[in-house]
């Protein structure tokens, strides 16, 4: 009976698991489908890469399938299939860069093969044998060790793979094979029409443009964080709970919008690095300064750090009262509206090519720090005084003093007592009359220690909050200075005041804000 039903217990587990693998492959279809569907429409031109590959695939593959060509070429035709897969990738920096790592590899291999071939081949067979290995092993160990140097790394990498697979190929071959020129001609020139219709392909057919990607990033996270910035601080004082009681992080607006900024950094460098090979050039013949895109956005992801902090504050589990957070709503928000507007004017001057006003955005934000300042002197509810601060350490010493006065009364009352047994009938009862009111006062003291500890606690938030914000006007100078470089480098236009018509010639010196000793910027300029 008991085997029975271990037997009925296996076979219902069995046939749970069919019927899930089941159910998974009848699912499969629709949930491939959509998310084929989601990849192709958040960025289009995927979709158009991929007909790209597959035409320069079809093109390449000709060599090998007509006759004429192939027996120009032969079974090396393959080499420019594979050049193809490898070198052929989404933007237009990005296959420059494997392509001409490649060529330049395959041609200094091949340069470095023949004359090691030519030194070899002269005394004998042996010797001949023993110079490859000895060429094989310096090479391999020079080349290797040359990867690791950072600025191999990051640039020329793969051409010194290449490089390496491609002289000991030559190399070890030559030794068997006689007519090892032909092998490595071929190679070259498979490579050479490889490379040749990858970049027809990537530079004249819809092309997608490293340096472009990098810019449209930095103008999206710039605003994205105007955004984020914006909402946050007026969700901060919104009357509804809703605000403070979100969970779920993943769907919050502001969460992705600083995200994408904190995620950033190898995005940037990499397609920083992959704009410097593309062949464009500003007016006068300068190159454009995509390294200086990248330092914008390491000052952007310092930058967001205040706004973590700051997104933390309305997650807080202790909140500060509505009633001391409306003395402060209207500067606090104006705050946040210069900063949101100072990004967004970043933004405008990058997408632009024109350059911005220090002086005006910093008179702005002055002004509301200014406000600010003004708010917190003239509504001092916020700030616990110091007589809050004396209660929450008067208990421990009210306790004691009250302790020695009952031990002077009783040192001075106990002489006067001539009988023995009253004087201990008196004594025990002073220490415990002694003991209720150390209790009476102890609890006293101890609630409104507790009243004032509450108090603090729920005031902590906000001054966490207006700090940050404070906080976040100074880390914005270095934004402002990153931006304001890459404007200078990248020869933008001039800032033009269009509201007054006038024609303002911007400088490097920027108004620097001034920070009061109560931690709150004033509304000067040095």
């Amino acid at each position: 009976m008991a085997e029975t039903d271990v037997r009925s217990n296996r076979c219902s587990v069995q046939m749970g698991y069919v019927h899930c693998f089941a159910d998974k492959v009848k699912r499969f279809p629709g949930l491939a489908g959509r998310e084929t569907w989601k990849v192709g429409k958040e960025d289009p031109r995927r979709v158009v890469h991929s007909f790209k590959v597959g035409i320069a695939l079809t093109l390449v593959s000709l060599l090998y399938l007509m006759e004429p060509l192939f027996n120009g070429i032969g079974q090396n035709a393959m080499w420019a299939v594979m050049t193809v897969v490898v070198v052929m990738e989404f933007t237009v920096g990005a296959t420059l860069s494997k392509g001409l790592n490649r060529g330049l590899g395959t041609l200094l291999a091949a340069s470095l093969a023949f004359l090691t071939e030519y030194i070899a081949d002269a005394p004998g067979r042996i010797f001949r044998a023993v110079f490859i290995a000895i060429a094989v092993f310096i090479i391999g160990t020079m080349t290797s060790y040359v990867r690791f140097i950072p600025y191999i790394k990051k640039n020329y990498d793969y051409g010194v793979l290449i490089f390496l697979l491609t002289f000991n190929l030559i190399t070890v071959s030559s030794y068997r094979i006689d007519d090892v020129w032909s092998i490595a001609e071929d190679r070259i020139s498979t490579i050479a029409i490889g490379c040749a219709i990858c970049l027809v392909m990537s530079i004249l057919v819809f092309p997608n443009w490293s340096g472009e990607d990098l810019h449209n990033n930095t103008i999206s996270r710039l605003e994205g964080l105007a955004n984020c910035i914006q909402v946050c601080v007026r969700e901060y004082f919104n009357d509804s709970e809703e605000s403070t009681c979100q969970d779920d992080s993943s769907e919050d607006p502001i969460y992705k919008g600083y995200k994408a900024v904190l995620d950033s950094k190898t995005t940037d460098e990499t397609l920083a690095l992959q704009a410097s090979w593309e062949p464009r050039y500003l007016r006068y013949c300068h190159r454009i300064p995509w390294h200086q895109y990248a330092k914008v956005g390491a000052a952007l992801r310092y930058f967001s750090y205040t706004v973590v902090a700051l997104h933390g504050c309305l997650q807080s589990e202790i909140q500060t009262p509505k009633s001391i957070r409306a003395l402060y709503k209207d500067s606090c928000i104006r705050l946040g509206e210069e900063v949101s507007k100072v990004l967004r004017e970043l933004a405008k001057s990058i997408r632009n090519n024109r350059q911005f006003s220090p002086e005006m955005l910093s008179n702005n934000l002055n002004a509301a720090l200014q406000d600010l300042n003004s708010a917190l002197k003239s509504q001092p509810q916020l700030v616990l005084g110091s007589r809050n601060s004396r209660a929450i350490n008067t208990p421990i010493q009210a306790v004691q003093h009250h302790d020695q006065k009952l031990e002077e009364d009783t040192r001075t009352s106990l002489p006067r007592v001539k009988n023995i047994g009253s004087s201990s009938r008196l004594g025990c009862r002073s220490r415990e009359h002694s003991r209720e009111l150390t209790k009476k006062v102890l609890r006293t003291q101890l609630s409104k220690a507790a009243i004032v500890s509450l108090e603090f606690s729920e005031a902590l938030p906000f001054a966490a909050f207006t700090s940050l914000l404070v906080e976040m006007v100074a880390k914005l100078d270095r934004v402002m200075d990153e931006v304001e470089d890459l404007g200078r480098m990248a020869y933008f236009r001039e800032f033009e005041d269009v509201e007054n018509g006038d024609k303002i010639v911007v400088t490097c010196e920027k108004p620097k804000t001034d920070i009061a000793q109560n931690g709150v910027p004033s509304a000067g300029s040095e």
